[in-house]
C-alpha cells in the first residue's frame, strides 16, 4: 500500500464533479486500499477520490477512525436519495480545506445508495456522524467544498490566508 498526496484548496481538480466508476478492477482495489491508507494517515474520518487526484466516484470513510480496527467502509458511485431533518455539524473540518473549522448544516439522516467494493447494489439508512460523513464526501465527488457552505466574508478571509500562506511557501 501507498499513501496518496492530498489536494488542497485552491486546486481546481476539487472543484469538478467525477466519473462514475464503470468497472471494478483489481487496480481499483489497489486504490480503496491506499485511500484507506492515506485516510487512516492524514488522520480523517473520510477521502473521496477526487481529493487523491483520482477521477472516480468513490469514497472511504470510517466515523471511528480507528486504523487498528481498519474497519472502513468503500461506496462506489454513491447517490443520496432521501434527506431528513437537521443537524448543525460543528466545526467540520476537511483535509482538502487546511486549517478551516466551520458549522455547517446538514440533514440528520439520509438514505445512500451505491455499490460495495465488489460492485454489489447497497442501499442504507444513515445517521448522526455517519450521515454528515457521507454528506461532506459526496460533496466533493460534486465538485463541492465545506467552503460552499459558508458566508462570502468567511469563504473570503479564508481565500485570502491561504493565497497568502502558498505564496510564503
Amino acid at each position: 500500500m501507498a499513501l496518496l498526496p492530498i489536494l488542497t484548496y485552491p486546486d481546481n481538480f476539487l472543484l469538478r464533479p467525477v466519473r462514475p466508476v464503470d468497472e471494478i478492477t483489481d487496480d481499483l482495489q489497489k486504490i480503496i486500499e491506499n485511500m484507506a491508507e492515506t485516510m487512516y494517515q492524514a488522520p480523517g474520518v473520510g477521502l473521496a477520490a477526487i481529493q487523491v487526484g483520482i477521477d472516480k466516484s468513490l469514497i472511504v470513510y470510517d466515523p471511528d477512525a480507528d486504523p487498528e480496527r481498519g474497519e472502513y467502509s468503500v461506496i462506489i458511485n454513491p447517490c443520496i436519495l432521501e434527506m431528513h431533518g437537521s443537524v448543525v455539524s460543528e466545526e467540520e473540518g476537511c483535509l482538502s480545506v487546511p486549517d478551516m473549522r466551520c458549522d455547517i448544516e446538514r440533514a440528520g439522516r439520509i438514505v445512500v445508495e451505491g455499490l460495495d467494493r465488489h460492485g454489489n447494489p447497497v442501499k442504507f439508512e444513515a445517521d448522526g456522524i455517519e450521515s454528515i460523513i457521507l454528506q461532506h464526501e459526496i460533496d466533493h465527488l460534486n465538485g463541492t467544498l465545506i467552503l460552499d457552505h459558508i458566508s462570502s466574508l468567511k469563504r473570503q478571509i479564508y481565500k485570502r490566508k491561504r493565497q497568502k500562506l502558498i505564496k510564503d511557501e
